[in-house]
């Protein structure tokens, strides 16, 4: 009967995923509880369509070939499964990546013995050469190696099936099909007892790749951060206002900085017209401005050339007022982002409430993250963009006493070691003697860093003079995050407990 059948090669969909389950269950069963969740693959297709491959017999997935594309300059030959995939969100997956990273290939039971899984090597091949990727990577299992642990180690089981001495039903596919042992893997997919938790790094390399040429807009590794520590005070009109952010974006992009960060809700001042009014009206009065302010900043982005975080604005949608804030990016495009967490003091007098948007952006510098004050002393949220691939945080503030700033700073600091990332933090000084709620600040803008021997031995990089108007010009390496991440004296990333815990976003 199945000598009959359609055989029919395409890209996997999202509708297909009870008949790819079933398929998953049946060719895993021994490890029965490790498939894919249908959001993992909603993800995958989403993120990369043409990547995921599916063989379909009768209607029934009869096998499937999952990838992602990957920087693999990136990494190193010694990572490991979770670390490669970048998590149920894929977040190392990217379409300027030089490598297709296997994720999973898997054939049904019934249809073994009918070449499948080389019919599905062979649309990944077609695949890397199509879109003019490097090689084809992934970790594979060698799941006869535990019949002969005892007595071979993994260098000479693989040598040994490479002399066909030994099959290994998944080994030895790999390297009848072109494919070559990079490197064994210690810890690459815990829980894996039949390879005793070994992997083959396997590659395929494309005698077809032709290496860009990037002349421009490749992605920078070393990058100047502009922090703008903003004077209260109380100006004439909207326009002066708008006088006084320009000055500090010429000034910092005169400096061929890469980002400029306002703090959080630098424009109060503009609040004294409305002091008459209750609190909540008055706040709703200056959020007339954000839009203006928005095209204003989209503006001086393309005209300063000059990756602008804009602090933060109140913005009014629907009966709620929330605390939001913009990256604009110097080719136009903008994202927003939202204060998750209100303090008890803007709620009652401004009732404002928590956003519920929260995610990492691209720029021509990596992914970046931004959390307003308050959302940095909660740790899980910025694990989460990390998570991401986030690289740098930037945390927009304002803080009236000393012990709210050190609140922030803190925690800020604590950020920066446990999420191996930099972090920079920019806030206000000076006092609004005719704005309620908004009387006094304290400041002193920084720029924090893990605290390894590669950064500065108190994880600070830079730091404003307290209390005074300035600006803070830093220069950071990503690079020296990628080396702290994989040969680091602690690991924090890397050594997480995941068979203990996990943390995961709901929306």
């Amino acid at each position: 009967m199945i000598d009959s059948a359609k055989i029919e090669l395409r890209n996997l969909k999202v509708k297909d995923y009870e008949e790819l389950k079933i398929s998953m269950v049946k060719s895993y069963q021994a490890m029965p509880d490790e498939y894919w969740s249908k959001g993992e693959i909603k993800t995958l297709v989403n993120k990369f369509p043409e990547g995921q491959l599916c063989i379909v017999i009768d209607n029934r997935i009869a096998g499937c070939a999952l990838s992602i594309i990957v920087d693999y300059d990136k990494f190193d030959d010694t990572h490991n499964y979770e670390e490669i995939i970048g998590g149920e969100n894929f977040s190392t997956h990217t379409k300027n990546g030089n490598v297709l990273y296997g994720i999973d290939v898997f054939i049904h039971p019934e249809f073994r013995g009918m070449r499948l899984g080389r019919r599905l090597y062979e649309a990944r091949k077609e695949l890397c050469e199509h879109l003019n990727l490097k090689a084809i990577i992934f970790g594979g299992r060698i799941p006869n190696y535990s019949k002969y642990a005892d007595e071979l180690t993994p260098k000479k089981y693989i040598d040994k099936v490479k002399l066909q001495e030994i099959h290994d039903p998944v080994l030895s596919f790999q390297l009848k099909n072109d494919f070559h042992v990079k490197k064994v893997i210690k810890g690459y997919l815990p829980g894996d007892h039949e390879s005793k938790e070994f992997a083959t790094l396997m590659e395929w390399n494309n005698i077809y790749y032709t290496k860009p040429q990037k002349l421009v807009n490749t992605t920078k590794t070393v990058v100047r951060l502009g922090l703008v520590q903003w004077q209260m005070r109380l100006f004439k009109d909207y326009d002066a206002l708008v006088s006084q952010i320009e000055f500090f974006v010429d000034a910092v992009s005169n400096y061929q900085s890469d980002f400029i960060l306002f703090p959080e809700l630098f424009n109060a001042p503009l609040m004294a017209q409305f002091n008459h009014l209750s609190e909540p009206e008055a706040i709703r009065g200056l959020s007339d401005y954000t839009e203006r302010l928005l095209e204003t900043f989209r503006e001086f982005a393309i005209n300063y050339n000059i990756n602008i975080i804009t602090g933060s604005m109140p913005l009014p949608e629907g009966e709620h007022m929330y605390n939001v804030g913009y990256l604009c990016r110097r080719d136009g495009s903008y994202e927003r982002y939202e204060k998750l967490h209100i303090t008890p003091a803007e709620e009652t007098a401004w009732g404002m409430k928590g956003g519920n948007k929260l995610e990492t952006f691209d720029t021509d510098c990596g992914k970046i993250g931004v959390l307003i004050c308050y959302d940095i002393e909660f740790p899980e949220v910025s694990r989460l963009l990390a998570e991401e691939g986030m690289n740098i945080l930037f945390v927009p503030f304002m803080t009236d006493t000393q012990n709210g700033y050190s609140r922030v700073k803190i925690c800020a600091q604590a950020r920066a070691v446990e999420n191996e990332c930099y972090v920079a933090m920019a806030g206000s000084v000076g006092n609004l003697p005719k704005v309620d709620n908004m009387d006094i600040q304290y400041s002193q803008s920084a720029v924090l860093t893990p605290s390894d021997f590669a950064f500065p031995v108190n994880g600070i990089k830079a730091e404003a003079t307290p209390n005074t108007e300035s600006t803070l010009l830093v220069d950071v390496d990503l690079d020296l995050l990628k080396e702290l991440h994989n040969f680091g004296s602690v690991r924090n990333m890397k050594d997480r407990r995941k068979d203990l815990y996990s943390l995961k976003k709901k929306k």
